[in-house]
């Protein structure tokens, strides 16, 4: 598993006019191939009758998929500029689809380029990039005198509390860095004079937001 990747939030569509034509984006996550085909198909029914619905996604941890169409537009015009856009945003799990209605004026080979990237690019911006994190949950079992000090403390660092469950001890779940763990185990049993149960639970992927380029 990566430690740490770029991806977008989630669903976004977004739209540009250029000289005329309508360039309307449409951005997911997917998993697998067949999510981002099954998307493309989606919007290629929604816009049965648009001139294009160009497509491109990039897949897996190491891009082992990248697909790009142009849908009949000229070969390298369309899905590629768009696949470009992915490859430089260094997004994972992404696919987008940009319909097209053609609005009388010609742009030329070099013109749709860049109406595709610019279009691509700015659907992504309205979409919003999120890092996606692989994180560790600790887990912290202390008695109930010690839950004010280990609440505070904990909020006040530089680690993200996750949840407490109130047992017949105090159960405090913290996300940790998986290079951070034993750093963590040390604060916390100094924290707790030692009077503190830690283990480690499961990894997760924790999201936050990132800046976009304009």
């Amino acid at each position: 598993m990566l430690h740490h990747y770029n991806t977008v939030k989630g669903y976004g569509e977004n739209e540009i006019t250029i000289e005329r034509s309508r360039f309307i984006t449409y951005v997911n996550r997917v998993e697998t191939e067949e999510e981002a085909q099954e998307f493309i198909a989606s919007i290629k029914k929604k816009h049965h009758d648009a001139n294009h619905n160009c497509s491109a996604y990039m897949i897996g941890e190491q891009n082992m998929i990248q697909k790009a169409n142009d849908d009949g537009e000229p070969s390298g015009t369309g899905g590629v500029p768009m696949l470009e856009v992915l490859k430089k945003r260094d997004l994972k799990d992404t696919v987008v689809v940009v319909t097209r209605y053609f609005g009388g004026i010609k742009l030329g080979a070099g013109g749709l380029i860049r109406a595709y990237g610019r279009a691509v690019s700015e659907g992504l911006n309205a979409t919003g990039i999120v890092e996606r994190r692989l994180m560790r949950v600790m887990k912290t079992k202390i008695d109930y005198t010690w839950l004010g000090k280990v609440e505070n403390e904990v909020r006040s660092s530089h680690y993200q509390l996750k949840d407490i469950h109130y047992l017949d001890a105090v159960e405090v779940e913290v996300y940790v860095e998986e290079a951070s763990k034993n750093q963590f185990e040390d604060w916390m049993t100094e924290l707790t004079n030692g009077q503190g149960e830690i283990h480690e639970s499961n990894v997760v992927y924790l999201e936050h937001d990132i800046n976009t380029p304009l």
